[in-house]
């Protein structure tokens, strides 16, 4: 089905209101669950509303809870997010880079203890609509094996990279897997397999079925050793400039993922005049090329449109949990 976009924002403002969110913070945080679907990311936004909400109910998400600096440098700081809501925390630290950066030129925040972020690419399109190159990335349960070994040891650790554009963002969000749980389990419920060899089975051959990976829990790194290397130091990164746990840390149920690290860096673009027009350049040198973000401006035009697609599933269950929120 397809809702518009303000019925799923004001649904999932209802129903962190009711459950005590303070109201300025449940708008936000409802907004930028139903905008990681309204820019056609749909593994990332509405559907992990539902756990979200669970996560709330038992504990582990604090929604009074907000982050706070624990380390303040000229350029670098280092927040504590007190288990608060991973968008809202995420959010906040991107939003403080990016302050930093116009009064340095570079700015960087380290944030432990949290929570799912959700959708990484969010922070990125944030950096680039407040005219700043932005970088971030995040560590994870463990869920990837590293390369070589069958045991998911390290994280698929989201990496967002984003350059600001005057024509449209140049925004890259990737997993340092080939293939996100997410995307695996869109695919699973699709019954599709994948476009390309995305891991291992339990039997340890390369295969393209989803739900053969997420039963042997052995997603393939992206560059093979490269993409198992790179998730190795963003964790490493992330956990020492924070102050948090690293992945190996991390309990490996979904529904405890809590205490991740996330660093937030902006470079100020806009302080030097000749970046804008090499970003210009660069793109116009690919043709017809598609680049990283193009995509999502048409999505989210046409789903501005013509309303969000949501899962039917998904969207009975959220219509229960606010029924249901509205009984107590």
């Amino acid at each position: 089905m397809r809702i518009p976009f303000e019925n799923i924002a004001s649904t999932l403002t209802r129903i962190l209101s009711a459950r005590g969110m303070p109201a300025q913070q449940a708008q936000l945080c409802a907004r930028l669950f139903a905008e990681t679907d309204r820019d056609g990311v749909y593994t990332h936004g509405v559907n992990r509303f539902p756990r979200f909400v669970r996560m709330i109910d038992a504990g582990g998400i604090d929604i009074h809870a907000a982050p706070t600096p624990s380390v303040r440098l000229p350029s670098l700081e280092r927040w504590n997010g007190h288990r608060g809501p991973g968008n809202l925390n995420a959010w906040a630290c991107m939003d403080r880079a990016i302050e930093i950066a116009r009064e340095h030129g570079i700015g960087c925040v380290a944030l432990s203890n949290t929570t799912h972020w959700m959708r990484g690419g969010t922070y990125g399109w944030q950096a680039a609509d407040a005219g700043m190159i932005g970088v971030c990335w995040t560590n994870t349960l463990p869920n990837l094996p590293p390369w070589g070994d069958t045991d998911p040891r390290l994280g698929n650790n989201p990496l967002v990279i984003a350059v600001p554009r005057e024509s449209g963002h140049v925004v890259l969000d990737m997993a340092m897997s080939q293939f996100s749980y997410g995307s695996l389990a869109a695919y699973r419920q699709r019954g599709e397999m994948l476009p390309v060899d995305g891991g291992f089975d339990v039997d340890g051959n390369l295969t393209r079925d989803p739900g053969a990976i997420e039963r042997s829990q052995r997603p393939l790194p992206v560059g093979y050793w490269k993409g198992s290397g790179l998730s190795l130091v963003l964790d490493m990164i992330a956990a020492m400039m924070a102050g948090g746990l690293a992945t190996n840390q991390i309990p490996q149920d979904p529904e405890r993922e809590i205490g991740i690290c996330q660093m937030f860096l902006a470079l100020n673009a806009a302080a030097f005049p000749a970046a804008a027009e090499i970003a210009k350049s660069v793109i116009a040198s690919l043709g017809s090329t598609r680049y990283p973000g193009e995509r999502v401006l048409r999505v989210r035009e046409e789903n501005l449109t013509l309303g969000i697609p949501v899962d039917d599933a998904t969207w009975d269950e959220i219509l229960r949990i606010a029924e249901l929120s509205k009984a107590t």
